[in-house]
């Protein structure tokens, strides 16, 4: 599976580590540009996310430090201390230049390559900053011409983090049902996990950006991939509100709290709910369920969320509703409507509600 996700990356980069060393050997004419294959594919990677800004930290890089170094050697010569001083000098002047990681290590391993293989006053420093440049701008090339799907990765992603939070509410709902704390504190686990699928997200939803701004193919996808991006920060919210919801509900077990069986009610009708927005990010345009869909399913659990089922009941189950709450006004945002219009789903937590209600 992990193979098959980074082949299209793996492809490109082979690919463009070929045809940059074919410029530079058949185009430009340097005998050996080994720079212009390695430049290629440290400009691509297998992440998708920030491909132009570390093409552009690796030229700038081999520059710093080509240029470094052969001031320095040609004024002080080679040997153990002179390449120590030539190191610290480059990578601290791309730090000082508030460069990425990718622009320190460029510099570093450049002036070492002046310190040790290039001889001072040698055209081979030009020669490495031209290689740079054709191998950061093959990997562009690449980058538009066989492009990765800007939005089909993102919303893998997306889909992936509502299935683990649909699950994650039917394991607490399990829990309540039975008064078992171990489906809950199995939900917990799996919902402290998601933090590095909700960043993988945010690093496609980057790189999605950047195809469809370069690649003339996925142009007319970015008002999709815009809507996409909206989702991210609410999806986030409603994660770390059902990691809350799920410690509280764990306390509340633990506790031996008295607990409304509506309130139980609620928490499975939105695992059930989360499942069709998942599908719904997972379905292509036209597909069912859609965005109408999933928000008026999302209502319907949203109307049940009474504070009437915390009525006599202790803290724990005063903050599972207040988080029942909140989760449903992210998911309604992940589903297309406004924060103002999510929160005028609820019921309101007073008779006569001066202003918009909160979630409680």
């Amino acid at each position: 599976m992990r193979l098959q996700v980074s082949m299209l990356p793996i492809i490109q980069c082979a690919l463009a580590a070929g045809v940059a060393w074919f410029v530079a050997t058949d185009l430009v004419g340097h005998p050996r540009p080994f720079f212009a294959p390695i430049a290629a594919v440290v400009s691509l990677g297998l992440s998708l996310g920030s491909r132009l800004r570390r093409s552009a930290e690796l030229v700038v890089g081999v520059v710093l430090g080509i240029g470094v170094g052969d001031l320095i050697i040609s004024a002080i010569g080679s040997g153990p201390w002179q390449i120590s001083l030539v190191i610290a000098l480059a990578m601290s002047t791309a730090v000082f230049l508030d460069g990425g990681p990718i622009f320190a290590m460029q510099a570093g391993s450049s002036a070492v390559l002046v310190a040790t293989l290039i001889p001072p006053g040698n055209s081979g420093g030009v020669d490495r900053m031209v290689d740079a440049l054709i191998g950061g701008l093959v990997g562009i090339a690449i980058i538009a011409l066989i492009p990765t799907h800007p939005v089909w990765r993102a919303r893998k992603d997306a889909a992936k983090i509502l299935k683990t939070a649909s699950d994650v509410l039917q394991k607490v709902a399990d829990g309540l049902v039975a008064n078992d704390p171990k489906p809950i504190e199995e939900a917990l686990k799996k919902a402290r996990a998601t933090q590095s699928d909700i960043d993988t997200l945010r690093t496609e939803l980057k790189g999605g950006r950047e195809i469809a701004r370069i690649s003339p193919m996925y142009w007319r996808q970015r008002h999709r991939l815009a809507g996409l991006a909206k989702t991210a920060d609410p999806l986030d919210n409603a994660v770390r509100n059902i990691r809350v919801l799920a410690r509280r509900s764990l306390s509340l077990v633990r506790d031996d709290e008295i607990l409304d069986p509506r309130l139980v009610d609620e928490v499975e009708k939105l695992s059930q709910a989360v499942d069709v927005l998942r599908r719904m990010i997972l379905a292509d345009p036209g597909q069912r369920p859609d965005a109408a869909d999933a928000a008026r399913v999302l209502r319907t659990v949203a109307s049940g969320a009474k504070p009437e089922l915390i009525d006599n009941a202790g803290l724990s189950a005063t903050v599972v509703l207040a988080q029942l709450r909140s989760i449903i006004v992210d998911l309604l945002q992940v589903a297309g409507l406004k924060r103002i219009s999510a929160l005028a789903t609820l019921p309101p937590t007073v008779e006569k509600p001066g202003v918009t209600p909160d979630v409680l």
